[in-house]
């Protein structure tokens, strides 16, 4: 958390503005240094104000802030991927829905790369009354394979993927032992 940094002088101090016949005032000087203290960080934040609204470099409790503007909730994201979720949100909320967006949710939230398996499918064709594609019986099934499928929160796995998949679609999540190679 951010807070008073031992040290931290400002940059513009304000015994230096003060009038002359204030300035060899040791009280009024003592007091326009306890100013600098107290306005230091603020001058300091507002001094670099454009690096708290980029993830890469904000602080790690303001990232989390910035999160709940782009709706990336603080525990649905692993925390070593919290500053690329808040940065990419824009983009993961665009395919939201999606393949693809499924699959990017996942990655963020447990840094693996889910097998998706879905029902659906799309076609075209010349002559009217064909065979549709896909299976009659909507579903979509989200797997992640790991080394150690205890480590991961099966509820938590779900609670992404019912935030992440088409509205309509009933799903189903499984976490399974990875294989070593």
């Amino acid at each position: 958390m951010r807070g008073s940094i031992e040290g931290l002088t400002s940059a513009y101090p304000l015994a230096d503005a003060m009038p002359a016949v204030y300035a060899d005032d040791l009280l009024m000087r003592g007091f326009a240094g306890g100013l600098d203290a107290l306005l230091a960080p603020l001058v300091g934040v507002l001094d670099n104000l454009d690096a708290y609204f980029r993830p890469g470099v904000a602080p790690a409790d303001f990232v989390d802030f910035l999160g709940s503007w782009v709706g990336v909730e603080a525990g649905m994201v692993a925390d070593e991927f919290r500053r690329e979720a808040v940065a990419t949100a824009v983009a993961v909320h665009q395919r939201r829905g999606t393949r693809a967006g499924l699959a990017a949710a996942v990655r963020l939230a447990f840094g693996v790369e889910p097998e998706i398996t879905e029902s659906g499918a799309t076609v075209w064709s010349a002559r009217p009354l064909g065979p549709f594609p896909g299976s009659p019986r909507a579903q979509l099934a989200v797997a992640l394979r790991v080394p150690d499928p205890s480590s991961v929160d099966v509820a938590r796995l779900a609670a992404v993927v019912a935030a992440s998949r088409p509205a309509h679609l009933p799903y189903t999540v499984a976490v399974l032992r990875k294989e070593p190679q």
